[in-house]
């Protein structure tokens, strides 16, 4: 029997071991999340996604880049812009590369660079469309999908000879991003459409219900709009086979509306030279109404018909501006525009870098406007 002075050793258990993250890498994709939605310029994301693998793929994975994009402007491309230096190969591509200089309007003293083929100089090479963070050239009947942040390239196979026959009205898009396996690239000449999915061998043609040359492409509320150099709109359908139905709609005051259009969050807009419209589907046909403003929206337009135009919501975060148009030309990096086509008084521009060469800008190599291929994911949101 053990004296009552004496006590028994008790042997205590292990402290469990710690299951929560072990470092910054092993954070929860949700907390990830939560901080992405916080950036609040592209600099903050570029920054984010480059800090591992882990939390580059937790931003590849954010289901909101919708959003991303309506809250952040996109970036200024300026081919003329150039920075000396040597030149690239392309990323699974033959073209050689230059580099050019991009601006952010939310940072614009901050340095981007981005790569142009270096055949756009030397006009072998025209600039059809830009989409999905990807730029669109057609050279000597095919196709070449660029991401200029990348250098990954993609090409297709020779046109069909009506679409050669109409090259220098050539307009070029996605239907999604290239990841997506229900990308199409759509080219336009004069009457009709022709369709690659992407990674196929060959094109098919649509003969356009219109006699006049496709003006811009869009897509909203799930559907492909494509809109005719005199103001007609058609919905694309892809599938089981192709077809262009006329969205049927009427001006408000009777007059033609004409211009380019531009999605707004769930509303749809078309800009013409003087006039901004936007589309009411709760008629029957569809209505083009005038409106005087914007509200809490900025339009980022381009002087090259082939620009996508872009949209963004509340630009006051960034120190943007509401109800205007950055409107980026040929040589300035944008002037500022009041939706009738007024320039606007105030204008605040970055200042040139040291150490750019400004080539003299064709017209295969305007500046443009455009989100990274990264603010896109795989599915188009």
């Amino acid at each position: 029997m053990q004296s009552p002075n004496k006590r028994s050793a008790v042997s205590l258990p292990c402290p469990p071991a710690f299951s929560g993250p072990q470092g910054w890498a092993d954070l929860p994709d949700g907390l990830l999340h939560s901080i992405v939605a916080r950036l609040a310029s592209f600099r903050d994301i570029l920054g984010f996604a480059a800090t591992c693998p882990s939390w580059r793929a937790a931003f590849s994975s954010y289901p909101s880049k919708t959003m991303l994009r309506t809250k952040l402007p996109p970036l200024l491309v300026q081919p003329h812009a150039r920075v000396q230096g040597p030149l690239l190969p392309a990323t699974n591509g033959c073209h050689q590369l230059y580099t050019c200089v991009v601006i952010d309007p939310a940072n614009p003293n901050t340095s981007l660079r981005c790569q142009i083929p270096v055949d756009t100089i030397e006009n072998k090479m025209a600039l059809i469309g830009s989409s999905y963070g990807n730029v669109i050239y057609f050279s000597y009947g095919c196709c070449y999908i660029f991401d200029v942040f990348t250098g990954a390239e993609v090409s297709t196979p020779s046109l069909p000879c009506g679409a050669k026959c109409w090259s220098s009205m050539l307009k070029g898009t996605l239907t999604a991003p290239l990841a997506s396996p229900n990308s199409h690239l759509l080219v336009s000449a004069k009457s009709s459409l022709f369709v690659l999915p992407v990674g196929n061998d060959s094109w098919s043609e649509l003969q356009a219900p219109y006699q006049h040359p496709t003006d811009h492409f869009v897509e909203f509320d799930g559907q492909f709009i494509v809109l005719d150099s005199v103001g007609r709109s058609y919905a694309l359908q892809l599938a089981p086979q192709l077809g262009l139905q006329e969205i049927k709609t009427k001006p408000e005051d009777g007059r033609p509306t004409r211009g380019r259009l531009v999605v707004c969050g769930d509303m749809l807009f078309m800009l013409g030279l003087t006039r901004l419209h936007r589309l009411d589907m709760s008629t029957e046909p569809a209505t083009w109404i005038a409106v005087e403003k914007l509200d809490n929206w900025a339009l980022f337009v381009a002087a090259g018909v082939m620009s996508t135009l872009h949209s963004c919501m509340s630009p006051g975060l960034w120190g943007g501006r509401s109800s205007i148009m950055y409107d980026a030309g040929a040589y300035r990096p944008w002037a500022l525009y009041g939706l009738h086509g007024v320039l606007d008084p105030v204008q605040d521009e970055p200042p040139r870098e040291p150490g750019v060469e400004h080539i003299p800008p064709k017209m295969s190599f305007w500046q443009f406007w455009l989100y990274p291929s990264m603010f896109y994911s795989s599915d188009g949101q």
